[in-house]
């Protein structure tokens, strides 16, 4: 195992470039990414930040739309770009000899998209019917009410798509705007893995980036997890089911164990939900746990898909899981988490595209690139006392967030919940 070797510049507009040279590959990935996402948005822009994402490949004063695509395909690239809560990202695939048609087009659809009112009205469109889907699909919905039940009345609890009355009520001034007080130098990443020169990247981000504004105008609102409960009644043949609690930041010392703990309890086929209530009671097809870290806060969270006659055992059952996991996750579930974690992570890394984007987001959170070995340093480290006491926390010291859609009406509420876990304490 070698450590990476990232190279990184930060131009005098702030913009960070960042590379990971793979000699041995004949394809590279490079990409841009924001430290903007939905989060960052203010009321009355909800949904702004991935319109805005959508807006970017639909023209600029040099390419429309279909040169856009038809530029990059036509090397047998790729091009893409997606929002989140935290940052959007704009990043290409392409043969190593395609970096720099691959660097000139992120650059002109970030610097110079020309928001055409008509290409507008049609992406409008075309996310109201991407909101309406997302509505349909009630394994995606629950977790957009998940995050609003933990964080309501915020834009880290918003569903990052926005409304259909939002995302309408956008103009070429709202995105422009957006864009501008976001879109800045020290707030932006170019970063590039796979067959690729440092120095060729670095050239190229000076010539085409050199336009960035340096300072950043926007502040983020601080999280407050608060918690609480939506149901929805539907007639569906399955029950979807979530609950979450107050999880860990990035840099929290906690972090890794985190998701060591989220890896313990629902991470695959020999963890403890899985084993005992999939495998040893059949009361679902699937049940996951998880961890999504924030800049300041994060969401510990678990999620089932039952059917209506299972619901009313299946919850009671995985609280009593929750309860013994905070006294009696053994030394060996944490060995076996974290062999999981570390498999993953080096796995990820054969490819460019992980690799780069790896290296965008890490540098948005800790402002540098993190050794493999510092990474695994981290995972390694995590013992069964530091679970056991975060899983106290975590479960005992936040009032729970539950969703649910399908014929949940034989559900555990969240106060149900509560005075389950405290009672057993």
């Amino acid at each position: 195992m070698t450590d990476m070797t990232a190279k990184v510049t930060t131009l005098s507009n702030g913009l960070t470039v960042a590379t990971e040279a793979m000699p041995h590959l004949a394809t590279a990935s490079v990409g841009v990414w924001i430290g903007t996402g939905s989060r960052n948005e203010h009321v009355g822009e909800h949904g702004v930040s991935h319109l805005l994402e959508h807006m970017a490949f639909k023209g600029t004063s040099r390419r429309n739309a279909r040169e856009i695509a038809e530029e990059i395909e036509a090397v047998g690239g790729e091009i893409n770009a997606a929002t989140s809560v935290e940052t959007t990202a704009y990043y290409a695939r392409i043969l190593e000899d395609d970096v720099t048609l691959a660097v000139d087009i992120l650059a002109d659809i970030l610097n110079d998209s020309v928001f055409d009112p008509d290409e507008l009205e049609r992406e409008q469109h075309v996310i109201v019917q991407e909101i309406g889907a997302a509505h349909d699909t009630p394994e995606d919905l629950v977790f957009d009410r998940l995050q609003e039940c933990a964080f309501p009345d915020q834009a880290i609890g918003r569903p990052i798509l926005g409304t259909p009355e939002t995302v309408r009520s956008f103009g070429k001034r709202e995105l422009t705007t957006y864009l501008g007080d976001n879109y800045r130098g020290p707030a932006m990443v170019l970063a590039a893995a796979g067959s690729v020169r440092h120095e060729a990247i670095v050239d190229m981000a000076r010539e085409r980036f050199s336009g960035l504004a340096e300072a950043r105008t926007r502040s983020v609102e601080v999280a407050r997890y608060r918690g609480g409960e939506w149901r929805e009644e539907r007639d569906l043949q399955e029950a979807q089911v979530t609950m979450a609690f107050e999880g860990r930041r990035y840099t929290s010392p906690d972090h890794y164990a985190a998701q060591v703990l989220a890896s313990t309890l629902g991470g695959g086929m020999s963890s403890r939900l899985f084993q005992e209530i999939r495998e040893k009671h059949g009361l679902c097809y699937s049940i996951s746990a998880f961890h999504w870290a924030f800049a300041d806060t994060g969401l510990f969270g678990l999620h089932a898909a039952t059917g209506e006659d299972d619901l009313v055992n299946l919850m009671p059952m995985i609280v009593d899981e929750i309860v013994r996991a905070i006294s009696d996750i053994s030394a060996a579930e944490v060995s076996r988490a974290k062999a999981q974690m570390r498999a993953g992570m080096l796995m990820s890394l054969e490819s460019p595209a992980a690799r780069a984007g790896q290296l965008g987001r890490q540098i948005l959170v800790h402002g540098r690139p993190l050794q493999l070995g510092e990474i695994l340093g981290k995972i390694d480290s995590v013992d069964v006392d530091q679970v056991r006491r975060l899983a106290h926390e975590v479960f005992r010291t936040s009032r729970p967030s539950v969703a649910l859609i399908g014929p949940v009406d034989g559900a555990l509420r969240a106060e149900e919940i509560a005075a389950r876990l405290h009672a057993a304490g």
